[in-house]
C-alpha cells in the first residue's frame, strides 16, 4: 500500500538533502519477498509522484539497495526507516549501503502499517480505529502478527498538533488564487483520490485546492459497514502529503453552508458547483475486496514476515550478548 506513514518517511528523507529520488518496487519483487501487494505497481506509481516531498521516482526500483543502484541515480546516501527489511531468505535490504556509511535512518510512524490497514479491513465493525482492545482486534492481532516482532505488531496512531503542522503547507491563499472546495471521506488515500484531485487541480491556472473531510461517524452514516477504515486523523495526513492539497478542513459538514463559503470568502454565485470526471473508477469498497480476496495469502505474508523479524531480533540480542562477555573478559 501507499500510506501516511510511507508519506512521513519521505517527508523526514526530504529534510535530509535537497532532492528526493524514491525507488518504488515492481509488483513481482514485492510478491517474491513480502507477499501479495495491495496496489499495482502503476497505482504505486502515480500515488507515490503525488507526495509534495517526491522530487523524482524510479520505477521497478530493485528491493536490495546497492551502491551502484546510488550511483547509478547519482544520490548521495540513501534513508530508510528504523524497522528494518528483509529479503525472502531473510537478509538485511541496506546491508551494503550501511557498511559503506551511504545509509540514514528515519523514524518509523508508530501505530500504522499495511499489516495493520490490510487487519482493519477486514473487520466487519463500526469502531475498529478506536476500539483496539476489543475481542475482534485481538483476533486481527493474532492473525496479522502477533506483536512480539517491534516492526509488524499492531499498534495505535496517535495524532499531535506538531504530526499536522509538519504535513501541512502552512500557505494562505494569495492575490489571484482560485480557492476550490471538495469534501468527502477519502479513506484509505488512493490512486482514484489522486487522479480526482489532479483533475480539480487543472481547473484553473493558480488553484487553492481545499479538503472538506467529514467526521467518522458522518462516514460510517452513509457508507456502513467497518467504514471509514482510517480514522479522521490519519486521513488529514494522507490528504495534506498530496501535492494538490493547500489546506484541509477536519470535520467538515457534510451539507456545504453559506457560513462554510463565507469563512473562505469563496463568492456565492450561480453554477457554484462543477462536477469533475477523475476518470478513475477505483474506490475504497474495491480495494477492500481486494484484500478479502486475498486474505489467506495476507495472513500467511505478516506470519511470515514477523517470523523472520524475531530470528533478526534474536541473532542482534545473542551478537550483543557475546559482546558483553567480551569486553567482561577484556576487563579480567
Amino acid at each position: 500500500m501507499v500510506h501516511y506513514g510511507h508519506s512521513n518517511q519521505l517527508r523526514q528523507a526530504k529534510a535530509m538533502g535537497d532532492y528526493l529520488i524514491v525507488g518504488v518496487h515492481t509488483d513481482s519483487e514485492i510478491a517474491k519477498h513480502k507477499g501479495p501487494p495491495v496496489f499495482t505497481q502503476e497505482e504505486r506509481y502515480k500515488m507515490v509522484r503525488a507526495i509534495k516531498w517526491v522530487d523524482e521516482i524510479v520505477e521497478g526500483a530493485p528491493y536490495v539497495t546497492t551502491l551502484e543502484t546510488l550511483d547509478k541515480y547519482n544520490c548521495d546516501f540513501c534513508v530508510h526507516g528504523d524497522d528494518i527489511t528483509l529479503t525472502v531468505d531473510g537478509k538485511d535490504t541496506y546491508e551494503e549501503v550501511k557498511k559503506s556509511g551511504r545509509y540514514r535512518e528515519c523514524k518509523r510512524t508508530q501505530g500504522v502499517s499495511t499489516t495493520d490497514l490490510v487487519g482493519r479491513m477486514l473487520l466487519m465493525t463500526k469502531a475498529h480505529h478506536s476500539n483496539i482492545d476489543s475481542s475482534d482486534y485481538q483476533q486481527h492481532t493474532d492473525n496479522f502478527g502477533k506483536g512480539h516482532s517491534p516492526w509488524t505488531g499492531v499498534s495505535q496512531f496517535l495524532q499531535t498538533s506538531q504530526k499536522i503542522i509538519q504535513f501541512a503547507s502552512g500557505q494562505e491563499p494569495q492575490p489571484g488564487d482560485t480557492i476550490i472546495y471538495v469534501a468527502g471521506a477519502f479513506d484509505l488515500f488512493h490512486i482514484g483520490h489522486v487522479d480526482f484531485l489532479e483533475a480539480v487541480y487543472k481547473l484553473a491556472e493558480k488553484p487553492y485546492i481545499i479538503v472538506g473531510l467529514h467526521f467518522n461517524q458522518e462516514v460510517n452514516r452513509y457508507k456502513g459497514k467497518n467504514y471509514p477504515i482510517m480514522n479522521v486523523h490519519e486521513r488529514t495526513l494522507s490528504v495534506l502529503a498530496c501535492r494538490y492539497v493547500s489546506e484541509v478542513v477536519i470535520g467538515a459538514p457534510f451539507a456545504v453552508t453559506k457560513d462554510l463559503l463565507d469563512h473562505f470568502k469563496e463568492p456565492r454565485r450561480k453554477g457554484i458547483l462543477r462536477t469533475v470526471d477523475s476518470g478513475n473508477c477505483l474506490t475504497t469498497d474495491a480495494i477492500v475486496q481486494r484484500i478479502i480476496k486475498n486474505r489467506l495469502l495476507f495472513e500467511a505474508r505478516n506470519q511470515k514476515k514477523e517470523a523472520k523479524e524475531i530470528a533478526v531480533i534474536q541473532a542482534m540480542k545473542r551478537q550483543e550478548e557475546e559482546k558483553t562477555k567480551e569486553r567482561a573478559q577484556a576487563v579480567l
